[in-house]
């Protein structure tokens, strides 16, 4: 399981150290094999490959006929590239991956459950400040009945 929020440096060759105490886990789990790919909202994912094997199937066996699916497959299945864990627990990021994730100096690895967010440091303030509207927008979504099935009776 793969939770909290830690602030990185990437190199200058676009490399990324993992922290410590997910290194291990991700070893025993993976052998070290990741696979980072481009999120549509600006970040990137960062999953164990067992973790992505499944998703890429059931993107791939999506209708190409649906410009949604087609689009999605495009994004995350045709920006997914195959990374290791270096001797030093450094992932190496490529550069078209660090492009779309405006990836330059600073980094912040959220953790997700069973995969990590890359994100800017920049893109992650905006994305931190922007948690603020969300009392408001679940107000929203109750009062219009657009609350998700999944929310409904959920309490923290």
């Amino acid at each position: 399981m793969f939770r909290g929020l830690n602030a990185l440096a990437v190199d200058g060759k676009g490399r990324l150290a993992i922290p410590t105490k997910y290194r291990e886990l991700l070893v025993e789990r993976c052998g070290g094999r990741l696979i980072v790919t481009a999120d549509p909202s600006g970040c990137l994912l960062l999953y164990p490959f067992p973790e992505w094997e499944p998703i890429e199937r059931k993107l791939t066996s999506l209708s190409s006929f649906n410009p949604v699916s087609r689009q999605l497959q495009r994004i995350l299945v045709g920006s997914a590239s195959d990374v290791e864990l270096d001797g030093a627990g450094r992932i190496l990021l490529p550069p078209m991956l660090r492009k779309h994730a405006n990836l330059e100096k600073e980094a912040m690895l959220v953790g997700q459950g069973n995969k990590f967010e890359i994100w800017s440091e920049a893109a992650w303030q905006a994305q931190y400040e922007a948690a603020g509207q969300l009392p408001e927008l679940l107000g929203n979504a109750l009062q219009n009945g657009e609350l998700p099935d999944e929310l409904k009776g959920f309490s923290l």
